[in-house]
């Protein structure tokens, strides 16, 4: 395997510096000329201030701003930082050894940078706060679903644990809140198609062979509502969330189906009542058999009082 090549950037706020490979083809004077075509949504004034600053840098040093274009060459850079409202909501640690790290997110949280969320994340405020500057998700954690994420501390172990995952050999179970239908029949397995395509928010259910399935099953009922448990042997966007609304009872909380609506992302009441509850698998290291349990509840079963009136205070 081919090892990753180190940045010549320290980390900052617990995350690696940007890299661009500038492309063998092209025929801008200079690197600076390049990285204004290049990155249209960051002012031509910005990039100036950070090659100014040193801030710029190849595997030689920090570029000069009349440096000339080198095809096939790569740069790093640390990305400026988005304005974002703190989380308020603690990750709880449920296991920790050498190699892996496993914790109960919770609601609202995304799993690793992405877009408007940086260091509201779990994996750079676990970065920071447990000082582990090398911790890598094994799998991800949609930001509005709670729960179990496996994270790999010893870089010698991600192969294994993140094969894991995409060779689905790990054993998911999800509890869900959401109406009780008296006239559907559970348990049942739910198959269908799923696609999700780019810069569209919601994925969609259409005609087709199946690429998606979920085991579906009641635990119990009262007062209109039940708590249902998921098992999926497939792992596409949303899955869980529209194989229940296909059903017809979409999980309270849902802002995308069957309705998208316009939540903010600072709303944080009401998240959405999808728990990923315990993970299982024969450790692929020691071959030992694993099991973790969330230790969440939630909201709308535990406190309907509190979930209808729009009060969160632990994240569940």
């Amino acid at each position: 395997m081919r090892r990753r090549q180190q940045p010549p950037l320290p980390k900052r706020h617990g995350l690696d510096p940007a890299r661009l490979r500038l492309p063998e083809q092209g025929d801008w004077p200079t690197i600076r000329d390049h990285l204004v075509d290049r990155l249209p949504r960051v002012p031509a004034a910005r990039i100036d201030e950070l090659l100014d600053a040193g801030g710029i840098v190849d595997l030689s040093g920090p570029i000069a701003a009349d440096a000339p274009y080198v095809p096939g060459g790569a740069v790093w850079f640390h990305r400026d930082l988005p304005d974002e409202t703190e989380v308020p909501f603690d990750i709880p640690i449920v296991h920790r050894d050498d190699d892996l790290l496993v914790v109960d997110k919770p609601h609202f949280l995304a799993t690793i940078p992405r877009g408007q969320h940086i260091l509201q994340t779990a994996l750079v405020r676990l970065r920071r706060e447990l000082d582990l500057p090398d911790l890598i998700p094994a799998h991800r954690l949609d930001r509005v679903t709670a729960g179990l994420v496996l994270f790999v501390i010893n870089p010698a172990r991600r192969g294994a644990y993140q094969t894991m995952f995409h060779k689905r050999t790990v054993r998911k179970e999800y509890e869900a809140i959401a109406p009780f239908d008296p006239k559907l029949t559970l348990p049942r397995t739910v198959r269908s198609r799923i696609i999700k395509e780019k810069q569209i928010l919601a994925a969609q259910e259409v005609a087709g062979e199946p690429n998606a399935e979920t085991w579906i099953e009641l635990l119990e009922q009262r007062d209109g509502l039940g708590r249902y448990r998921l098992r999926p042997v497939t792992g596409r966007t949303h899955q869980l969330r529209l194989h229940m609304n296909g059903l017809g009872i979409p999980i309270l909380g849902d802002d995308f189906y069957p309705v998208l609506t316009d939540k903010s992302v600072h709303d944080f009441t009401r998240p959405l009542q999808l728990l990923a509850a315990s993970l299982e698998f024969t450790d692929p290291i020691s071959g030992a058999p694993r099991r973790f349990d969330s230790a969440r509840t939630l909201q709308a079963w535990a406190d309907p009082h509190g979930w209808r009136s729009g009060v969160n205070a632990s994240g569940a």
